[in-house]
């Protein structure tokens, strides 16, 4: 039976969308053991494609390198650290979800101070000669922006 197919180091960063030296840190530190080639050179199978993509997926949430190394080191233990990984996922969900709530607020201000501006716009046309930097609202009456933005 053929060996499934592998990618260099090169492929599968493009196909993950990183960087090469991103693939061999994640190596060097442990979170998964890539094998390699007779030359020694880096393969990456599906299995090690599919792992590293959802590391990426943590990573681009802000899961934070001591997250990643926990969540792959149950991952090698194996299946008796299903609930283990299980509850650190809970735990990164929340926060995940508090981030987009706090995008979300974010979002809604920058949308709001767009159509602001959009109304300074048809009222400047309108009234022409007059500047729209007099018309922005005081700091104290800008909402505080949520925590991490």
């Amino acid at each position: 039976m053929p060996e499934p197919p592998t990618q260099s180091i090169r492929e599968a960063a493009a196909f993950l969308g990183v960087s090469p030296h991103t693939l061999r840190y994640y190596d060097r530190d442990g979170l998964l053991t890539v094998p390699r080639d007779p030359t020694g050179e880096r393969r990456y199978g599906a299995q090690e494609l599919g792992f590293l993509k959802f590391l990426i997926y943590l990573r681009g949430t802000g899961m934070g390198m001591a997250g990643l190394r926990e969540y792959a080191a149950l991952a090698r233990e194996g299946e008796g650290t299903v609930e283990a990984r299980r509850q650190l996922l809970i735990r990164h969900e929340a926060q995940v979800a508090a981030q987009l709530n706090d995008m979300h607020r974010a979002l809604d201000a920058i949308r709001e101070k767009i159509a602001r501006y959009d109304r300074l716009n048809d009222q400047s046309a309108s009234a022409q000669g007059h500047g729209l930097t007099h018309l922005d609202p005081s700091p104290a009456s800008v909402p505080a922006l949520p925590q991490g933005i």
